[in-house]
């Protein structure tokens, strides 16, 4: 094997810098003013690119962290006590629970009952009007006798009763969540009245 390739590497040729000047510069290729970008505005632009990808992650990702959350609406009790026999006046009706509730508490001769204070045509807000001894809706014009049943305007059926109780300590309890209509024949229900 011969050692003089290894040893004695061949001598590169010396260049003046007469040489070096007299070369020509590399070419550049020439671009568009509209297409040169620099180091700036490409950091700018890929700024402006991760912002809006991170704006889009997170608006989904509140989609899904609202999806993991149940849709539930807090509503007030449906039952309440609407104190004793003695505090309501034969023949009339009270209208203490009519604006927090929804209720009438009407006693007669032989009863107590609730009525549902929404009209059964619309679910307007029928008003008492105790000179003529009915319920009458301002809406359209339904009337309602005092026990509830309609007897003019578009209401289609009578006003709605409600479950009536006693507690153990003799108060009057009303559960909303219980329903009893007349035209089903649910008016003769034990739940919906007190007798008294």
């Amino acid at each position: 094997m011969s050692s003089k390739n290894f040893e004695n590497p061949p001598a590169r040729p010396l260049i003046s810098k007469a040489t070096v000047s007299k070369t020509e510069p590399p070419l550049k290729v020439a671009l568009k003013p509209e297409e040169e970008m620099d180091r700036r505005s490409f950091l700018k632009w890929l700024t402006i690119g991760w912002t809006a990808f991170a704006a889009i992650v997170a608006g989904y990702g509140s989609f899904l962290l609202r999806y993991l959350f149940p849709n539930v609406l807090f509503e007030p009790k449906q039952s309440f006590t609407a104190g004793i026999i003695d505090d309501y006046v034969v023949g009339d009706v009270s209208e203490r629970f009519k604006d927090k509730h929804g209720v009438w508490i009407v006693r007669d001769s032989e009863k107590i009952y609730a009525l549902s204070a929404s009209c059964t045509h619309l679910g307007c807000t029928p008003n008492w009007q105790s000179n003529e001894e009915k319920f009458k809706c301002p809406c359209h014009g339904s009337g309602f006798y005092k026990n509830g049943i309609n007897f003019e305007g578009p209401a289609p059926r009578p006003l709605e009763r409600f479950k009536i109780g006693l507690t153990d300590d003799g108060e009057i309890i009303v559960d909303k969540t219980k329903k009893f209509q007349q035209e089903k024949g649910e008016w003769n229900d034990s739940e919906s009245f007190i007798l008294v």
